[in-house]
């Protein structure tokens, strides 16, 4: 099973490598990582704060990951274009969580897999724990630190901190111990996978789709870093299992499989952040 992360190119071109782009991606746009005031807002807010990014024309799953390669190849780091997913993720997550009441009655449990949907997630629950929530990271992956340089850096920036908890679930038995818990969770973030599944989903992961399916059904709202975890960004079709959202927060433009009707039932309710892909670097 090949697991591909939509928004991110699978070799990030070191920072290094490139001069700093001379302009911002657009000028008028706030970027989420460079504006503190999207953790005072509503989801309604949110919306409207990313509403250009809303109004443009949907995309695919290979059109968005071209997009992506192009603008680190232009410059634009892909430690960048993650630190702005995944605050742009905690940011609504702490919106969902105030609109619903929920904000302080539990903890912010986040669910990372081992690509860059999971790195999403590290960020997420970096910014959630700086915005005062209690926050629980698990590691659903056989590694217990990502491969990705991206991910693997905001890994490490987490590991040491003693403020959020971490757990590594490796099997299947490690997230059914786990799971026995998460109904106390206030929000649950699923940064599993991205698109890219092929056939059914394999452990540890699998166990993990069905860990947030009860807790969902136990009244705990879901949070999907781009898509849920087991439906495609292109054509919305779902795996069995696939996680069900009440909230996706998808990135740079809308993704033409969210807008399906299988992929919109699974994706809930759907806000599109920027991340700083620029102008140049999406031809769709």
């Amino acid at each position: 099973m090949t697991h591909v992360r939509v928004g991110y190119a699978s070799e990030a071109m070191p920072a290094h490598a490139h001069s700093k782009p001379p302009t911002r991606p657009d000028p008028g746009e706030s970027l989420p990582a460079d504006d503190p005031a999207i953790f005072e807002m509503d989801l309604r807010g949110l919306r409207q704060r990313w509403a250009t990014r809303a109004a443009l024309p949907p995309i695919s799953a290979e059109t968005m990951t071209g997009a992506d390669r192009r603008a680190q190849a232009l410059g634009y780091p892909e430690l960048r274009l993650m630190e702005h997913a995944g605050t742009a993720v905690a940011a609504a997550v702490k919106a969902l969580a105030t609109d619903l009441g929920r904000w302080g009655t539990g903890p912010m449990v986040v669910l990372c897999g081992p690509g860059n949907n999971g790195g999403d997630g590290y960020v997420a629950a970096r910014r959630l724990a700086l915005a005062g929530a209690s926050v629980i990271v698990a590691v659903v992956s056989s590694d217990p630190r990502p491969r990705g340089v991206s991910a693997a850096r905001n890994w490490d920036r987490i590991a040491s901190d003693t403020g959020i908890v971490k757990a590594h679930l490796s099997v299947a038995r490690d997230v059914s111990i786990f799971g026995q818990g998460v109904a106390k969770a206030a929000v649950i973030v699923d940064g599993l996978l991205g698109t890219g599944v092929t056939g059914g989903l394999r452990e540890p992961i699998r166990s993990a789709v069905e860990v947030i399916a009860s807790a969902r059904a136990a009244g705990v709202p879901i949070v999907s870093i781009d898509t849920p975890t087991a439906v495609d960004l292109s054509s919305g079709e779902p795996s069995d299992p696939a996680v069900q959202a009440d909230l996706t927060v998808t990135f740079h433009r809308p993704k033409t499989g969210l807008l399906t009707k299988r992929g919109a039932a699974h994706a809930g309710r759907v806000l599109v952040a920027p991340i700083g892909i620029p102008q140049e670097a999406d031809r769709a």
